[in-house]
């Protein structure tokens, strides 16, 4: 039994999942998820997450951004102590951060699928939009977990690929509507055999 590979995360209605927090991150339009009506309920997603994630892996500019914020963060607090990966080819065991867990640097999808093979629960990637679209390129992500916000940010990072190829079905596990328009979407990947 292979360890499920979940990629989490807001994305607009166009695919983008880049720069929800602020503009700092890089879209002229960031700050979209943080701007939007706030409904507790439909961030209920991210609690219902802490229960299946066994492991966190980033890319390396993810590992950096969430690391400067969630080891002090008590919304995050179970995340402290959990195993996590960084993909990267440059990132060296200098440039990892203190006081977050253990963390295990893996240098390509050929890693990562080794990793899947490891004895363990569920491994959630947060943000890292380059290596997620690898990861799926690579036939390696099992599960969309995304919050839909009613945005149309044009330009930006994507989660998916836009290049042509053949079809990746996706079999819908949960949805959920709320009154300020995000949905909830859980999608298990058709993997082909």
């Amino acid at each position: 039994m292979t360890r499920e590979l979940v990629y989490t995360g807001f994305i607009s209605l166009d695919g983008v999942a880049d720069s929800p927090g602020g503009t700092v991150e890089g879209h002229r339009s960031g700050g979209w998820v943080a701007r939007h009506d706030f409904l507790p309920e439909a961030f209920s997603l991210k609690g219902e997450e802490l229960a299946d994630t066994t492991a966190l892996l980033f890319g390396r500019r993810s590992y950096e951004a969430f690391g400067a914020v969630w080891p002090q963060s008590e919304d995050h607090a179970a995340y402290r102590d959990l195993p996590k990966y960084v993909v990267s080819t440059t990132i060296g065991e200098g440039d990892l951060i203190d006081g977050w867990g253990g963390t295990t640097i893996l240098r390509s999808a050929e890693d990562v699928a080794a990793l899947k093979e490891t004895d363990g629960g569920s491994i959630f990637i947060h943000g890292s939009c380059e290596l997620a679209r690898n990861l799926a390129d690579a036939g390696l992500i099992d599960r969309y977990n995304l919050l839909v916000f009613p945005y149309l940010l044009g330009a930006g990072k994507s989660i998916f690929g836009r290049e042509d190829r053949d079809a990746t079905a996706l079999r819908l596990r949960e949805s959920q509507t709320y009154p300020n328009g995000v949905l909830k979407v859980i999608y298990d990947v058709m993997h082909q055999h």
